[in-house]
């Protein structure tokens, strides 16, 4: 059976927690939680202050500690909140990292675009990964 990408979305957005921008801006200022910012990197100029970066297509590549490219950043026994513009590619990543063994991972509610309409704090960079 084919699945179009918007049930593909709706599955991954129901099988993963949703934490809504001010709970996640608590968590991270706590030290309780990574970002990880799964927008492509022409998206990037403009990112939360700390995020780990890796486009969705390199996800798995990364965020294997068996991998050379694997970031420490992204610990399997760690919180991770995973965000992209709107929250659809997060979802999908957060599957992944489900998938990958990351016990606890969530998808940012409405993703950067929900966290700068919350006035929450962004900050500017203008190199990759």
């Amino acid at each position: 059976m084919i699945k179009t990408v918007d049930e593909l979305v709706g599955a991954a957005k129901a099988a993963v927690e949703s934490i809504p921008p001010n709970d996640a801006a608590d968590e991270a200022a706590a030290g309780k939680a990574v970002f990880l910012d799964v927008r492509e990197p022409v998206e990037w100029e403009h990112h939360i202050e700390g995020a780990v970066q890796v486009p969705r297509g390199l996800l798995e590549f990364i965020a294997d500690p068996a991998s050379p490219k694997h970031k420490p950043e992204l610990d399997p026994a760690g919180r991770v909140i995973v965000y992209c513009r709107s929250g659809s590619r997060a979802a999908l990543a957060c599957v992944t990292l489900k998938d990958m063994g990351f016990a606890n991972v969530a998808n940012l509610e409405g993703g950067f675009g929900a966290w700068q309409e919350a006035g929450l704090p962004v900050n500017e960079h203008h190199d990759g990964l």
